[in-house]
């Protein structure tokens, strides 16, 4: 979609706001004389938004509010006009009944707010992980530049001097006590777990978010890792306030000028290489239907067979992110992947790829390995498909047991996630290690795809020293997350997918190698099973949630809204402002 040659230099959009001596010129300027701006600053200075998702009650994204006003010192310094939005705050441990649906309350939000104010350019604030993929699919629907920063990763401290006390210690701790193992102080560890500001510390999925946006070119090198505490994250925040007006003045380039399939790819190589989370699989997706490159689930597969786990980060390696950081961040990471990566991919920092990692340096091979001596072996991530998941499911596999790669079990099945609550723990359960749960009507339709696919082992099986078991099922899992979980079977069972067909014995038949999925039950009962199906009934007759429940696609296709597809050809309907304006 792109190339390397210099975007064409496009007039400022918000000229049609300002730069006209008439009366819609005449409001708009006096309109914000309000606020300090002059008639010669708003005809002669490029107007640059500030799209902040700070809430104080999302900690993730806490230090937001500090970060943007760094950021409206960078555009002061390069001569724009700063004007701060505050936009939706998504919070991943608070907002109920889960945050997944309102990643496209909020990308349409900052579409439709960038279509509808006067910005030549912005810089897009987030740090919890729906907040970072939201915004860039509205910013790359709107078509206006844009330069992404994260708040950056939090610093936890150890309540127990060791590592324990991040999201990725907490499910450790959980599987200690219901197996009755752990003399941990419980009240000591959850003060301890989020000490500071910042989004995971580990590679969930806002860091993996965040990283792969250096790899998509959308974010400024180096930015990513760099601690939510730490005062370089202001330098980060001045330098895209900058960075943000040279996109404004030199017209781009656009989002769909980066965000091609180039970048793409890059994006996927470096997800891979880090362990990431396998929620950013469905961000992706849904980001590259904004912009009209044609990803598919298929990709991820091909590009995941050859890129080895080189990031020796937490869920899959040892580390946190501000080790990798100070080991050479993602620039160096790239480096280290050179021979897979598209080098000629457009960045907004205004270089390609290949310049950046030119000057970057691994400082520690312990923890940005090279390719030929990987974290572990094998793929990071694989897609599986069959006759249980036609159109595919993604499972994380160097966060699981590699003993379950390879695995034939009979099915336990849980309706809903409740039901695994009230029965999980149940003596009476028929299950051995041997077993595979099952649970469904957790997809985008469901239950609008909670986190709920890293599914509780029975304590029966934890306290005899089971540790991991296959499981499969509709819904996500957390990036910080580990085990044998397949995840968004596609289609679901909410819409009558294969999973809404298994039944308390049937045998399930995973071979990862041979990326197959199979629920081994002769097609003619799986037809009749299909004829007595009954759809569950849809709990949401108003507001955001019918229109969610009405207009979300499958996870193979990034659950976006099947209406959202593709980006519009203007950023702004031509005439808008060339007859009478309301508001006097």
């Amino acid at each position: 979609m792109g190339d390397n040659n210099t975007s064409q230099k496009r007039p400022l959009r918000s000229a049609r706001w300002f730069r006209k001596d008439d009366l819609p010129g005449f409001v708009h300027r006096s309109t914000l004389a309000a606020a300090g701006w002059s008639r010669e600053d708003l005809m002669t200075r490029p107007i640059v938004g500030i799209l902040n998702t700070w809430s104080d009650i999302n900690p993730c994204n806490l230090n937001l509010r500090a970060l943007a006003e760094e950021v409206r010192t960078g555009i002061l310094e390069a001569g724009g006009i700063p004007f701060e939005v505050p936009m939706m705050s998504i919070s991943e441990n608070i907002i109920k009944p889960t945050s997944f649906p309102f990643r496209n309350l909020l990308a349409m939000e900052v579409e439709e707010t960038l279509r509808g104010y006067p910005f030549d350019a912005v810089v897009l604030l987030g740090g919890c992980d729906k907040t970072q993929p939201a915004l860039l699919m509205g910013a790359a629907s709107a078509r206006i530049p844009f330069v992404f920063l994260a708040s950056g990763p939090a610093t936890p401290r150890s309540a127990t001097g060791g590592q324990l006390a991040n999201a990725t210690g907490v499910w450790r701790l959980v599987d200690q006590l219901r197996a009755g193992q752990s003399q941990c102080d419980f009240a000591s560890f959850e003060n301890s777990v989020m000490g500071t500001v910042g989004h995971c510390a580990e590679m969930g999925t806002a860091s993996s978010m965040s990283a792969i946006c250096e790899a998509l070119g959308v974010a400024l090198p180096g930015s990513s890792l760099v601690p939510a505490t730490d005062r370089r994250r202001s330098h980060c925040a001045r330098e895209a306030g900058r960075c943000s007006v040279r996109l404004a003045n030199e017209g781009g380039p656009r989002p769909e000028e980066i965000l091609d399939a180039r970048a793409f790819d890059n994006a996927i190589t470096l997800l891979c290489a880090v362990g990431g989370s396998t929620n950013v699989i469905i961000h992706l997706l849904a980001l590259a239907g904004r912009v009209g490159v044609p990803l598919t689930l298929d990709r991820f597969d091909e590009i995941a067979r050859r890129v080895p786990l080189i990031a020796n980060v937490q869920p899959a390696g040892e580390h946190l992110t501000e080790r990798l950081m100070t080991a050479g961040g993602v620039p160096a990471l790239l480096k280290t992947l050179k021979p897979l990566l598209h080098l000629d991919a457009r960045t907004v920092d205004g270089r390609t790829i290949g310049e950046i990692i030119e000057t970057a340096e691994v400082v520690d091979p312990e923890v940005i390995r090279p390719l030929d001596r990987p974290v572990k072996p094998g793929e990071t991530l694989v897609v599986v498909k069959g006759n249980l998941a036609p159109d595919g499911a993604v499972m994380k596999a160097c966060a699981a047991d590699p003993k379950l790669f390879r695995h034939r079990g009979r099915a336990v099945v849980f309706e809903d996630v409740q039901t695994i609550a009230n029965r999980i723990d149940d003596p009476a359960l028929c299950i051995d290690e041997n077993s595979v749960l099952i649970l469904r009507n957790a997809g985008p339709v469901g239950a609008a795809m909670p986190e709920w696919g890293m599914l509780p082992l029975p304590r029966k099986l934890l306290e005899r020293g089971v540790r991991d078991m296959l499981r499969i099922s509709d819904a996500r899992m957390s990036g910080t997350a580990y085990g044998a979980a397949v995840l968004h079977v596609s289609p679901e069972a909410a819409v009558g997918g294969p999973l809404a067909l298994v039944r308390d014995g049937d045998i399930i038949e995973l071979d990862v190698p041979a990326r197959r999925l199979e629920l081994c039950v002769e097609p003619e009962e799986l037809e009749r099973r299909r004829q007595d199906w009954q759809p569950p009934p849809r709990t949401h007759v108003r507001g955001y949630r019918k229109l969610y429940d009405q207009h979300v696609e499958q996870a193979h296709l990034g659950c976006d809204f099947d209406f959202l597809r593709g980006a519009d050809k203007e950023t702004l309907p031509e005439g808008l402002f060339d007859g009478w304006v309301g508001g006097w």
